[in-house]
Formats: structure tokens, C-alpha cells, sequence
């Protein structure tokens, strides 16, 4: 139980402060780096910072639903996903870095935040496990779309990484709903999306 503990906290270290690594290639790498000017550039970065910052949480929420879920194939589940954001999360800092951006300060403050939200939500049973997980993907869906629409079409190495991005997100809901994820009371997933909107606003500048 100890040596897990320490994997644990090694996880959070490196999903805060970029020491993860992709096992799959990058989407867009290769790609010839688009012309932007600094507005756009800025832009571009912000936006890629928030995106890092959703892979952040992801991690923290995903680790502290799995440490308190005693159901196997839920915690299964829970690993697959966030080894793929794990991908996410590393492939977003490198972007970000090729943009000649920062990851965001509070970085530590939403992973804490996340990490308490995915225990709570794992402590409840495994419905609400997998329906939080559910919503949560949609919600990241949803987002990632957005995105989509805004970026520059000249930048097809953003566009690239984040349609993956968007294509492993259904795949998790997906999975989550096909387990027997409950749909989470309207109250909850407004309350999802407002803790979203305000953290993707700090995190753009911040």
C-alpha cells in the first residue's frame, strides 16, 4: 500500500510539472509548423494551455476516482482513460511549448481541486463513478469542438492533436456508459460546467 502511495504522489509530481511522456506518437508531428503572427500565436497558446490544463484535472480526477473504487472494472476502466490522457497531457505541453507558451500557474490548484472531486464522486458507488466519467468526457467534447471552430485553419498541428484528443474523449464515455453509467442530476452537471467555464477562463491567461 506504501509503495502505491508513492506511485501516486510520483504521478501527481509529473502531471503538474511536465514529466510525463506519450506512448503514442504526437498527432501532426511531422507537420510543417504554420506562419502565425504574435496575436494569433498568443491566442493559439492560450487556448493549448487551457486544453493542458483539462488534461491536469483529468489525471487528478480520474487517479482519485480510481484510489477509492474497490469495483475492478470500473478501476480498469478508470487506468485505460487516464493513460490515454496521460498521451493528452503530454502532447498539449509540448504543443504549447512549440507555441512559445507556459503551462498555467494554477496548475496545482485545479489538480488538488480535481483530485478531491474524483473521490468524492469514487466514494458514492460505481454509477455515479461512471456517470461523472461519462459527463465529464462530454463536457470535454463539447470543449475540444469549440476549439475546433476557433483555431486557425492554417494550424493543422493543433487541429490534428486536438481531433485525437476529441476521438479518445467519446471513446471513454462510451466505455463509461456501456458499464451502466447513471446520467447525473441536471444540478450536478451544471455545477460541472460552471467550475469548467471558470477554470478554462483563468487558465487562458493565467
Amino acid at each position: 500500500m506504501f509503495d502505491g502511495l508513492i506511485l501516486e504522489f510520483d504521478r501527481g509530481l509529473r502531471t503538474i510539472y511536465g514529466g510525463n511522456r506519450s506512448k503514442r506518437i504526437m498527432p501532426g508531428d511531422g507537420l510543417v509548423e504554420p506562419v502565425l503572427d504574435e496575436t494569433e500565436k498568443r491566442h493559439m497558446a492560450g487556448l493549448m494551455r487551457v486544453n493542458h490544463c483539462g488534461e491536469v484535472c483529468a489525471q487528478a480526477l480520474y487517479q482519485g476516482q480510481a484510489l477509492v473504487s474497490t469495483n475492478p472494472t470500473v478501476q480498469t476502466v478508470l487506468r485505460r482513460a487516464a493513460d490515454e490522457e496521460a498521451d493528452h497531457l503530454a502532447w498539449t505541453h509540448r504543443r504549447l511549448t512549440e507555441l512559445g507558451g507556459r503551462a498555467s500557474l494554477l496548475n496545482p490548484f485545479w489538480y488538488a481541486g480535481a483530485l478531491a472531486m474524483g473521490m468524492i464522486a469514487g466514494s458514492l458507488g460505481d454509477e455515479w463513478n461512471l456517470g461523472f466519467l461519462a459527463e465529464t468526457e462530454r463536457q470535454v467534447e463539447a470543449h475540444l469542438d469549440d476549439h475546433l471552430r476557433r483555431l486557425p485553419m492554417a494550424d493543422s498541428k493543433s487541429l490534428a492533436l486536438i481531433e485525437r484528443m476529441r476521438q479518445d474523449e467519446i471513446g471513454h464515455a462510451h466505455a463509461a456508459e456501456g458499464l451502466g453509467a447513471m446520467e447525473l442530476p441536471l444540478v450536478v452537471r451544471m455545477a460541472m460546467r460552471l467550475s469548467s467555464k471558470m477554470m478554462t477562463g483563468l487558465s487562458y491567461r493565467i
